[in-house]
């Protein structure tokens, strides 16, 4: 199947509405972009109109969202596009939304201190690369790089961080 993929570079509009499902985590929250452009005449940059978008993600991605992004933050969002028309009091709207595979904050507009998530599976349940047949090393390693028990130092570790240690 052909779909359109995106990717748009904007700012958050709405609070990150989060809510748990059968199936994992959702997230949705509006998104503006608005198109810049140089005015030669007054030789100054002017903002053209702004679209808005329904971003949506799931799972992992939904619970990194609504636990990292705040109104008014710069993003890059990069997803499939979806439009999708609704008649409501007899007038025909137009609705776009784009369903999120990847979000970062946009670092041209300033700086962002990364932190891994810690991976959760489902009691019971096998790892999605498991259930596909291919291993990944585990979540928690038992031992560090030079096989010491002390952790590996870190110059971008942040207090916040779990120590480095090695996959066996």
């Amino acid at each position: 199947m052909n779909e359109t993929t995106v990717t748009l570079v904007g700012n958050v509009a709405t609070n990150v509405e989060y809510r748990d499902t059968v199936t994992g985590g959702m997230a949705r929250f509006r998104f503006a972009v608005t198109a810049r452009r140089w005015d030669r005449e007054r030789a100054v940059w002017a903002d053209g109109p702004t679209s808005f978008y329904t971003v949506s993600a799931w799972r992992t991605l939904a619970v990194n969202l609504a636990a990292s992004v705040s109104v008014g933050e710069p993003l890059v969002v990069h997803g499939r596009l979806r439009i999708r028309e609704e008649e409501h009091d007899g007038r025909r709207k137009t609705f776009v939304d784009v369903d999120a595979t990847a979000v970062g904050h946009d670092l041209t507009r300033g700086t962002a201190a990364f932190r891994r998530a810690v991976r959760t599976e489902a009691a019971g349940a096998a790892p999605p690369d498991e259930r596909k047949g291919v291993s990944r090393p585990p979540a928690v390693p038992d031992k560090t790089l030079d096989g010491a028990s002390d952790p590996v130092r870190d110059p971008w570790r942040t207090p916040a961080d779990p120590p480095l240690v090695a996959a066996s």
